[in-house]
């Protein structure tokens, strides 16, 4: 960390030829934007490129904080070691996120896009959001800032995370070992937790029956999460009311691939944080931080190696 409390940090921004707007968010915290070889700390923003980011800090044991710009990290979270600090923009972008999901939440129990779809007037059809129960799995930022969106609607909501502990605007909050119980017979059902090998096709076809006919199921997580196959047998036999998919598995859903015929399935290609919302709020992230590390003071959105997110 910056000694003295009063340095700003010696930063590399990764890979040549990253967009401005980053190299302006490390000089506005007080960063010092400097070669490779002489940094003390990278900003990495390749989407893809994992190995490359290993070679760096296997060349460079001394680069002492390393910071993403995504809020889920799994195509890097092997090269994660504890030799040095690192960050991720976890929490950045919950706000965007969680109204995303509740604007899919109520388009699908509203009967949205079923209308939409329709080329003459119909009968009527949906339920009712206000009083509804609502499970939603992750305790994070993402859950944070939903269960407010949730507030106004009086939602009976119970949320599934890692450890039990209680959360502002839950009714109550289980542990992953309950999830089976807490999803039985849902209203809504919402994905926002981190994809990590333990989370991998949490949401499968026992599930996805658990949460029974009048369930919506929304996912602004990872598609990885849910067992596709699964899902198109769930929308296709009626085992829950419908799904609003934010993510999938694969991703780009292709073309021709039978989630895209259902009617009963909103899907958007994963657009829950656009460029233009996430620019202003990640500038503000690695702001904060390089001003933070030059004060010695917590970073945010701090890695756990052993969890990997």
């Amino acid at each position: 960390m910056a000694d003295g409390g009063v340095s700003g940090p010696r930063v590399a921004l990764l890979p040549a030829g990253v967009r401005s707007w980053l190299a302006d968010a490390v000089v506005a915290g007080g960063g010092e934007l400097v070669e490779p070889d002489d940094a003390e700390v990278v900003v990495w923003a390749h989407p893809a490129d994992p190995e490359g980011l290993a070679d760096l800090v296997r060349r460079r044991p001394d680069i002492a904080w390393v910071q993403l710009p995504w809020a889920g990290i799994e195509p890097y979270a092997h090269v994660v070691d504890r030799g040095r600090v690192w960050t991720c923009a976890k929490g950045v972008y919950a706000e965007p996120v969680a109204e995303h999901a509740l604007a899919l939440a109520l388009a699908g129990m509203r009967g949205i896009v079923g209308y939409a779809r329709q080329r003459a007037w119909s009968g009527p059809t949906g339920a009712n959001l206000l009083g509804a129960r609502v499970v939603i799995l992750g305790g994070g930022g993402i859950t944070e800032s939903l269960l407010r969106l949730l507030g106004p609607f009086g939602a009976d909501v119970t949320v599934v995370r890692q450890r039990p502990e209680p959360i502002a605007g839950a009714t109550r909050t289980v542990a992953v070992e309950q999830l089976d119980e807490a999803i039985e017979g849902v209203d809504l059902a919402v994905l926002a937790l981190a994809l990590t090998p333990s989370t991998r096709g949490i949401i499968d076809g026992p599930r996805l029956r658990r949460m029974g006919e009048r369930a919506w199921f929304v996912n602004v997580a990872r598609g990885g999460h849910v067992v596709t196959d699964d899902l198109v047998v769930a929308l296709q036999q009626g085992w829950i009311a419908g799904a609003a998919l934010d993510v999938t598995d694969p991703e780009p859903l292709p073309e021709g691939h039978p989630l895209w015929d259902l009617p009963t399935c909103i899907i958007t290609p994963h657009v829950g944080n656009t460029p233009d919302m996430a620019v202003p709020l990640l500038s503000e992230r690695i702001t904060e931080n390089m001003r933070r590390w030059a004060a010695g003071e917590p970073l945010l959105g701090l890695v756990d190696a052993d969890l990997g997110y």
